[in-house]
C-alpha cells in the first residue's frame, strides 16, 4: 500500500515518551526522550530499553495529544527492549508482522518522534539495507539479528516501529551508527515478541543460568591469549564457584566455541540462546583453553536472588 495509507494507519499507534529524572523536590529536566508503539488492547507500548532506563518518572503522549503517565513492566538491557503500560482505554494498537519474511531490498517505513519535535511522528522510508546484523553497544554487550535499514533514524526515533508495505511493524528502531550515513538498525519483532512474552509474566527475561560473566574478544584479549587475528568466541571472566559452569570444569579465560552445536561468536549469541534455553535445560559446550579444545555438558541452573 502507499506509505502515506502506512502512516495513517500506524500513526495513531505511536507515542511519543518522554523521561524525565530528578530528585523530589527538585526542577524536572528532560533526560531522556524516545519513541513507542502500542502493541495491544491492554495498554502494553514496547520501546528501548535505553529510553526508559534509570527513569523516575515516564510520560507518555498519545497520537491525539493526551498525556498520560505509564508505568514500567519490565526492562530487558540485553535485547535493549523495555515495556511499558498506560490505561487501555480507547488505545490503538498496531499490527505485528513476521520478521523471518522480510527481504533485503524490501521497502520500510520509520516513525518516530525524531528530535522530540511536537505534532505527529516524523516518517522516514527506506529499504532493508541487510538482515542478521550484529552490532557492539556502549555498554559492551552485543546486539545481534538486528535489521540494518536505511531509513533515517534521529535521536528521539528510538523505540519507534519499523514497518513494512502491509503497515506491519517488522521490527523496533534501536540504533544508529554516529559515523554512518543512512545505516539505521532495529531489533526483529519475533525476537522482540519473545521479551515481551516474558516481560508481561514475570517483569524480566529469565535466562539459563551458567554462573559466569563473559566478554566479546577484543584485540588485547586475542593478543593476550595468543590466538589467531580472526579468532571468535565468548571469553569466560569469571566463573563463579559451585556454579553449573564451575562444576562442569569451565574456567576464567575459557573460550565458548558454541553451544548445543551452535556457534558462539559474540556474546550477543550467547545471551540469546540463554534465553531461549530455560533453567532446567542441558547446555553442552565446546571450549578452547590453553590451544585445545574440549566439551563438557551441564544443567543450566536458576539465577540466584542475591
Amino acid at each position: 500500500m502507499p506509505t502515506t495509507e502506512v502512516v495513517r494507519i500506524l500513526a495513531p499507534s505511536v507515542v511519543k515518551i518522554v523521561n524525565d529524572k530528578g530528585a523530589p523536590g527538585e526542577a524536572m529536566s528532560p533526560f531522556g526522550l524516545g519513541t513507542g508503539v502500542i502493541i495491544d488492547i491492554d495498554g502494553h507500548i514496547l520501546t528501548s530499553n535505553h529510553v526508559v532506563e534509570g527513569i523516575d518518572v515516564v510520560t507518555v503522549t498519545l497520537y491525539d495529544g493526551e498525556v498520560l503517565d505509564a508505568e514500567v513492566v519490565g526492562r530487558d538491557r540485553h535485547t535493549d527492549l523495555a515495556l511499558i503500560k498506560i490505561p487501555s482505554e480507547g488505545v490503538q494498537p498496531a499490527l505485528l508482522g513476521d520478521s523471518s519474511t522480510l527481504l533485503v531490498g524490501q521497502d520500510v517505513v520509520a516513525i518516530g518522534h525524531a528530535l522530540g519535535l511536537g505534532g505527529a511522528p516524523t516518517v522516514s522510508k527506506g529499504v532493508v539495507s541487510a538482515l542478521d546484523r550484529t552490532i557492539g553497544t556502549e555498554s559492551g554487550s552485543t546486539l545481534v539479528d538486528l535489521i540494518q535499514t536505511d531509513a533515517s533514524i534521529n535521536v528521539g526515533n528510538s523505540g519507534g516501529p519499523l514497518v513494512n508495505a502491509r503497515a506491519e511493524v517488522v521490527g523496533i528502531n534501536t540504533s544508529v551508527l554516529r559515523f554512518g550515513q543512512g545505516i539505521g538498525f532495529a531489533v526483529n519483532i519475533n525476537d522482540a515478541q519473545i521479551v515481551v512474552d516474558h516481560l508481561v509474566e514475570r517483569g524480566v527475561v529469565p535466562r539459563g543460568y551458567m554462573g559466569v560473566l563473559f566478554a566479546n574478544l577484543t584485540s588485547g584479549f586475542i593478543a593476550q591469549l595468543g590466538l589467531d587475528r580472526d579468532a571468535e568466541g565468548v571469553l569466560l571472566t569469571q566463573v563463579v564457584p559451585g556454579s553449573p559452569a564451575w562444576n562442569a570444569g569451565l574456567r576464567p579465560a575459557d573460550l565458548i566455541l558454541s553451544a548445543n552445536g551452535e556457534a558462539m561468536p559474540t556474546t550477543g549469541e550467547l545471551l540469546k540462546f540463554l534465553m531461549m534455553h530455560p533453567p532446567g535445560e542441558s547446555m553442552e559446550v565446546l571450549v578452547l583453553r590453553g590451544g585445545e579444545q574440549f566439551r563438557t555438558s551441564f544443567t543450566l541452573g536458576e539465577r540466584p536472588s542475591n
